[in-house]
């Protein structure tokens, strides 16, 4: 009789657990299929909760909303979102530019990670960060709505 192999188990324990945790995040799809090329993607001044000058546009979901989005900012050089946390996972992929993600309050690039254009980077919930665009840049942010910024000093929310 042939014997199992030991990490079939081990396989089991991971992917139960994950697909359980898979189960709770309400994802009911897009109605359609979705593409955009990017000539097609309709950019939008704001959103309301960054400083003036970046623009989104919103491919899939709604971040006001229970459930996943993803949404692409598109942001002018030199631009900085201020030291802040969301209280959801962020997951952010650079299309173009260069983003340099600190978590400092300092806002500066010296003391913070550059990221080119392919970069990835997945936050936890409440991880403190500030991003520096260098060069207009795009990235694409999902996470799971509703999307909340909180900034660490309230002076910085644009919305005040």
């Amino acid at each position: 009789m042939k014997k199992q192999p030991r990490w079939n188990g081990l396989l089991l324990g991971i992917a139960l657990p994950a697909l359980a945790l898979a189960a709770d995040i309400p994802d009911q799809g897009p109605e359609q299929h979705l593409l955009y090329p990017p000539e097609q993607i309709a950019w939008q001044p704001g959103p309301a909760s960054v400083p003036a000058g970046a623009q989104f546009a919103v491919l899939e979901g709604n971040p006001t909303e229970a459930g996943i989005f993803t949404m692409r900012l598109k942001l002018p050089d030199g631009y900085l979102i201020p030291l802040h946390w969301h209280p959801g996972v962020e997951r952010v992929t650079v299309l173009s530019g260069i983003v340099y993600l600190g978590m400092d309050d300092s806002h500066a690039k010296e003391n913070a990670q550059r990221l080119a254009a392919g970069s990835y980077t997945a936050m936890p919930p409440g991880m403190r960060h500030y991003a520096l665009a260098e060069g207009e840049t795009v990235v694409q942010l999902t996470s799971v709505g509703p999307w909340q910024l909180n900034y660490v000093n309230p002076a910085d929310d644009p919305r005040r």
